[in-house]
Parts: structure tokens; sequence; C-alpha cells
């Protein structure tokens, strides 16, 4: 029986989602806890890719359940077997046909900045350190361009192999409060590390090193040199996976 997983975790100690054949994986410890649970291996698919550091407010993956547990009680089953970075928040059963990633609509991302000469160690695994002055203002007038169907290929980091970088924001907003930026992005789908080069890019409009007036024309080249910094993965979080 096809089961369903929400789930949160830090990414702080783990190197993205995906297993890796030297380096932990937060689909590992999840696959772990499953077998400890339910006495034998199961593959998990899950929603995205996420790199290294990266966190999960809100991460769904799927798996073939051998047998059926409550699903009132799955999560807390699983949660006794799973480390504290890594939590399930809820599990349910659904539709064969249901895949984490291919059923999804679109996925929000959340992205924070600390913008401060010396940064809050208490951020440091939660936000990016940008040591720079910021203009929220300058962000806000220029993150409308990036709205709509566009080709994103300048927002792409070397290394990836897609069919289309044609791809389709839904929304993004930018937010400050106190020293932390917070943009948050709705897309149908991402490129390899796009959203974090769409908040470096963002964050240089703010401190005056790329020009808002320059956006429309640096989405339309598709030239990724002219955009910002790709910004550092711990600032980056799924916060949301919209399906039907």
């Amino acid at each position: 029986m096809n089961c369903k997983l929400n789930l949160s975790y830090d990414g702080t100690a783990y190197h993205g989602w995906q297993r890796q054949n030297n380096a932990l994986a937060v689909c590992e410890v999840v696959e772990k806890a499953i077998k400890d649970i339910f006495g034998q291996f199961c593959e998990v698919t899950g929603c995205s890719r996420t790199d290294a550091g990266v966190h999960a407010l809100n991460y769904v993956c799927n798996f073939d359940a051998p047998f059926m547990i409550p699903a009132e009680k799955l999560h807390l089953a699983l949660n006794t077997k799973l480390p504290d970075d890594v939590k399930v928040k809820s599990g349910e059963y659904v539709d064969d046909d249901f895949h984490s990633r291919f059923s999804a609509k679109s996925k929000t991302y959340v992205y924070r900045a600390y913008c401060g000469e010396v940064l809050d160690p208490f951020l440091r695994n939660y936000a990016c350190h940008f040591p720079f002055a910021v203009d929220i203002e300058k962000i806000k007038a220029v993150t409308k361009h990036f709205e709509g169907t566009h080709d994103f290929a300048g927002f792409m980091a070397q290394g990836s192999s897609q069919k289309t970088t044609v791809r389709t924001v839904n929304f993004l907003r930018a937010e400050k409060v106190d020293n932390i930026i917070e943009f948050e992005i709705n897309a149908d789908a991402y490129l390899y590390n796009m959203v974090r080069i769409i908040a470096g890019t963002l964050l240089y409009v703010g401190c005056g090193k790329i020009e808002g007036a320059e956006i429309p024309d640096i989405i339309a080249s598709c030239d990724r040199t002219r955009g910002g910094i790709t910004a550092e993965p711990q600032g980056l979080y799924l916060k949301e996976v919209i399906y039907e």
C-alpha cells in the first residue's frame, strides 16, 4: 500500500535528501527508520532533491508499505527511530498512482539572508550571511519580473541536465524584519540552484551591485554570468509541496 509521509528536517548534518555513496543523506535515515518499523527495506521516493545543508519545513515522500500501521500512529512509530533533526509530522495511505515528485503541481521555497556586518552565531546554520546594507524596496520593485513563464537558464548552476529550462514562477515575495530578509517563491518546478541564484541576484539588487532596471534583460539573456551569487545553502527551506 502506498504510504505518504510529511516530514520536517534540519539539513545541517546531511548531504541533502538523495542517498549518497559517501555521505549521509536524509533519505538514508528515513529508510532506516522504516526498515526498523516494518522489518524490511522499503525504497522511499522524495518530492525533490535538496542540497547539502538545505532544510525542509514540509517535505513529502512516499513508499510501498508491506502492511498497514494505523495512519494516526505511523508518525509516532517512525519518530521513535529517527534522529532529533528529522521528524515525520504525519502519515497517510494514498492511491497507488500518487508519486511524491511527479504528482506535485508546485513547490514553495523560503530563503533567508542575514544582512549585517556580524552574523548572529545562532543563525549560522539557518540563514546565509550577506554582510552588506540592503534596500528592501529596491528588491520588492523587481520581484515581479521573475513571475510568469520564462527561460531561467541564466539561473541554473552548471552540472545540470534538463530537457527544458523554461519554468513558471507563480509568485515571488520579499520581506525584511530587522536584519533578516526572507524571500518566498512558488513555481511549477525548479532548475538546479535556481532559488539560491535568484536570491543571490536579488541581494545584489538590494545592495546596488546590480541595477534593478537590468533584471528583465538579465532574465532574457539566459547568461549565468550576469546574475548574482549562488546564495549559501543553509538559508534555503522547502516550505510546501502543493498537490491537486
